[in-house]
């Protein structure tokens, strides 16, 4: 190893897990090539001090630390330690989104329409609508009409807590019987808002109680046997980037990148049979036409793990943010 067309990249990582971080000139694994940039990048703090690297534009291995404290190689740590700031949330979705095409023997394309509605009532109070249409695959009809709404309790600035119901009908075919069958839930979060720099950044966490339906087909139809209940987790991170330098963001182009995780807690036989449900990776641009409305359009990645497989729905979603005062 260590000829002219290898590369290895040790850290305090693959040092731990005794996996050296290894890349052949001309292998255009994706996976591979995003565990080098994450393994230099995605955690400067910890991994560049004691960072070996290899000379990328010259033969051979070299070994020698970096350390801030030389001059030249001091002027190395620190731009790479600034590079990999700027860089750690886009590899992390790049190498998510690559792992998922590795992992998934499935997939779908359909595209998304939502609109997410902020109306406030009062000093401390708001209420929350959000409709959401989405399609089968390939576009061809609707798969899912989402109704949710609730009432908002503002903290304070940064934190909000909410609840609330929501209907979602879902088309089901069994048996090439198919039809539309509801499935009620009852919600809970909290949403925390914060800066970082001139990134406006989110986190929010959902406790839902799924009321399931249990169908049977009966007569050539879908028939509601039961209801089956199920609680899910979900931790919803959101981060938005606006392309002009302004002291309030009002108006202007935006980025924005985010990533929601559904856990089931309890009761896992009534859905997937598994406590991991399903992963939601996003990656949009946008325009805020007002202080009161966005619009949006990106790529998302969702990962379905089934009760016998596992599927990806890439989506293509438009979203519109209405905040009334």
């Amino acid at each position: 190893m260590g000829g002219v067309n290898e590369y290895i990249f040790n850290c305090p990582i693959s040092r731990a897990a005794n996996i050296p971080i290894m890349w052949k000139r001309g292998h255009q694994n994706p996976v591979t090539l995003c565990s080098i940039a994450l393994a230099i990048f995605c955690t400067p703090g910890v991994i560049l001090p004691n960072l070996y690297l290899e000379n990328l534009l010259q033969n051979g291995i070299n070994r020698a630390p970096i350390h801030p404290t030389n001059n030249k190689a001091g002027f190395r740590f620190h731009f790479f330690l600034f590079l990999g700031m700027k860089r750690c949330l886009l590899l992390l979705f790049i190498l998510a989104v690559s792992c998922q095409h590795t992992l998934l023997a499935q997939s779908q394309s359909t595209a998304w329409l939502a609109s997410f509605n902020t109306i406030k009532t009062g000093k401390k109070t708001s209420i929350h609508t959000d409709i959401q249409w989405r399609s089968a695959d390939e576009w061809k009809y609707t798969q899912t009409l989402l109704i949710r709404s609730g009432l908002d309790c503002h903290i304070d600035k940064r934190f909000k807590f909410t609840g609330g119901y929501a209907y979602i009908g879902n088309r089901r075919v069994i048996n090439g019987i198919n039809g539309f069958v509801p499935e009620h839930r009852i919600w809970e979060q909290l949403l925390f808002n914060h800066k970082l720099s001139r990134i406006n950044i989110g986190h929010r966490l959902r406790l839902e109680q799924r009321f399931l339906p249990d169908v049977v087909v009966s007569n050539n139809e879908l028939k509601h046997n039961e209801t089956l209940f199920a609680n899910r987790i979900r931790y919803f991170f959101r981060s938005v980037l606006p392309l002009h330098k302004q002291e309030q963001f009002t108006k202007g182009w935006f980025v924005a990148l985010q990533n929601e995780i559904f856990v089931n807690i309890g009761n896992t036989s009534h859905v997937n049979g598994k406590s991991f449900d399903q992963n939601r990776l996003y990656l949009a641009t946008g325009y805020r036409l007002s202080t009161t409305f966005d619009l949006e359009t990106g790529y998302l990645n969702q990962y379905v793990s089934g009760r016998t497989n596992a599927f990806a729905n890439h989506v293509v979603q438009v979203a519109g943010y209405l905040r009334l005062p």
